[in-house]
């Protein structure tokens, strides 16, 4: 078969679950409930008036795109500059936690929010 071991296959397994839970906080940061959608939808509106994308429901699903998106950047940079300082050539699961836990701070006022709505 393939010339991965099982301690390889187990590390590369956490990375995925940490990678996508990292994802899943930035999107949901980026739903409508969050605390950052209205302002920023306010202030992308008039970058997108007059092209197909100044549409009402294009506009909000492209400021809840960038709101994931710039979640995910801005959630990055502590677990980037963890690497820069460790000298890491890939990413390590202890600088993929950094991301996880930077982007979940960045997320808690949604999350905060959601809980508040059910």
């Amino acid at each position: 078969m393939s010339g991965i071991n099982e301690h390889d296959r187990q590390g590369m397994m956490q990375r995925d679950v940490i990678l996508v839970a990292t994802a899943a906080l930035s999107l949901v940061n980026g739903m409508h409930f969050s605390p950052w959608f209205d302002p920023i939808a306010i202030l992308l509106r008039p970058f997108i008036a007059g092209t197909y994308l100044g549409t009402p429901l294009v506009s909000l699903y492209l400021a809840s795109i960038f709101i994931s998106v710039m979640t995910l950047l801005i959630g990055g940079i502590p677990a980037a500059l963890f690497e820069r300082m460790r000298g890491d050539k890939e990413s390590t699961p202890a600088s993929l936690y950094i991301w996880l836990v930077a982007t979940l701070l960045i997320s808690l006022p949604a999350l905060m929010a959601a809980s508040a709505r059910s």
